[in-house]
């Protein structure tokens, strides 16, 4: 399966389909216990003040204006479940929802923001002013057909064919969104959209749509925290987990472990002539084949062009074939610069192949195996004293770190 997909499928699933699978089954299959029960009037307050201080603290404005959303939905639905008002929260919900989950995070207090914010505190205003002026305007707009002939197919109580054309755009602005840009708080907005939808379609007003709507709040807030925490511990270029995971893996790993330093040869002069964009696709090629490493290994990205593969449990004799594996695998890669008038996608039928100028990519590894009484950071140094001896002696090739530190490691070009 492509790493796209992958991708696409695990933001889909953690945190969004994972709550929503509990939520469903907890709310179809296991009945709360008395105290959980006792808890549930304060559930719906507890996730809005999460909301609001993840939301400010990370500087999420898609997650404050999702949440407004579900407390103007829920208030609504609470305190005014007239047929007019929950014909335009069905109409107006998800298609908000969906547009919020396309947004760039430009802020709150911004001029943006401060629009979103006036864009969304008007549509109940306009709603009511409607009713006021021309009550039943709302019901004669969600039950007017949209085709001048019936469908081919019954639609089930509360399905209107405008409420069923609302739905099938906010579908497809969700898919696009999270296609287009694959993330956690994508992911979770599709969760949320469908989930806090439910209780308008049954019109229930009460405890249990108060739960479905902070259920589809905590989908977001769970969506931030996973996110905030893989910009943190995740590099966003190459995807493979940053310096501060290696750090706490290092914390983890116990006293036996080889780890290697990777660094990609004349990596400056390829940004200098070929450009940034060059440079990014070749680090990117390093670290996919870097993330394939067998014998246990784990790749991290050190910082620049520099990358770490971390053997827990292996001495430098026995990481040593893989690195060798790994050397050759990026050598034998290479890099094919791409054409001015190359399409950006590859085409059903491809043309016969010109003369495109390919790049040739090495890398010069060091290893180091810790010893007895060795921190991290000794070994890290050690390791990048081998890299810088591989370096100076021709690049291209794998140095360990001595004799004593690297016993069965000779210098390999």
């Amino acid at each position: 399966m492509p790493t796209s997909a992958r991708k696409t499928g695990y933001h889909l699933l953690i945190p969004g389909g994972l709550i929503t699978a509990l939520v469903v089954s907890i709310a179809r299959f296991l009945p709360l216990p008395p105290g959980l029960q006792a808890f549930l009037p304060f559930y719906p307050l507890l996730v809005l003040g999460a909301g609001l201080f993840f939301g400010w603290r990370f500087n999420r404005s898609r997650l404050l204006f999702a949440l407004l959303l579900l407390v103007i939905a829920e208030r609504t639905l609470a305190l005014a479940p007239a047929p007019e008002f929950l014909a335009a929260l069905r109409l107006l919900l998800p298609l908000n929802l969906a547009l919020v989950a396309g947004f760039s995070e430009r802020g709150l207090f911004t001029l943006p923001g401060l629009l979103r914010l006036l864009l969304i505190g008007l549509q109940p205003v306009a709603v009511a002013a409607l009713h006021l002026q021309r009550p039943g305007l709302l019901q004669e707009i969600y039950r007017r057909p949209l085709l001048p002939g019936p469908l081919p197919f019954v639609l089930p109580p509360p399905l209107t064919e405008p409420l069923l054309l609302v739905l099938l755009i906010s579908a497809a602005l969700l898919l696009f969104w999270l296609l287009r840009r694959p993330g956690p708080l994508e992911g979770g907005f599709v969760w949320a959209t469908g989930l806090s939808c439910y209780p308008l379609l049954v019109a229930s007003p009460g405890a249990g749509a108060s739960v479905a709507f902070a259920s589809a709040g905590l989908i977001l807030v769970a969506a931030v925290i996973e996110l905030s925490y893989s910009m943190a511990f995740r590099d966003e270029l190459t995807g493979l987990p940053a310096r501060r995971s290696l750090n706490e893996a290092l914390l983890r790993v116990g006293r036996r472990y080889t780890l290697a330093m990777v660094d990609v040869d004349h990596f400056k002069k390829v940004n200098d002539r070929y450009g940034h964009d060059v440079g990014d696709q070749v680090l990117k090629m390093v670290a996919a084949r870097l993330a394939r490493v067998k014998g246990g290994g784990r790749a991290f990205r050190y910082g620049g062009e520099e990358f770490t593969v971390l053997f827990p449990g292996k001495d430098a004799a026995t990481a040593l074939p893989h690195l060798e594996a790994l050397h050759q695998a990026i050598a034998a890669a290479g890099f094919t610069l791409r054409d001015a008038a190359r399409p950006a996608k590859r085409p059903q039928q491809p043309p016969a192949r010109t003369g495109s100028q390919r790049l040739s990519v090495t890398a010069s590894i060091g290893v180091a195996e810790r010893q007895p009484g060795q921190h991290p950071e000794q070994v890290i140094k050690a390791a990048d004293q081998a890299l810088y001896k591989a370096k100076q002696t021709g690049r291209n090739r794998i140095c360990g770190a001595g004799e004593k530190a690297g016993k069965g490691i000779r210098t390999r070009g």
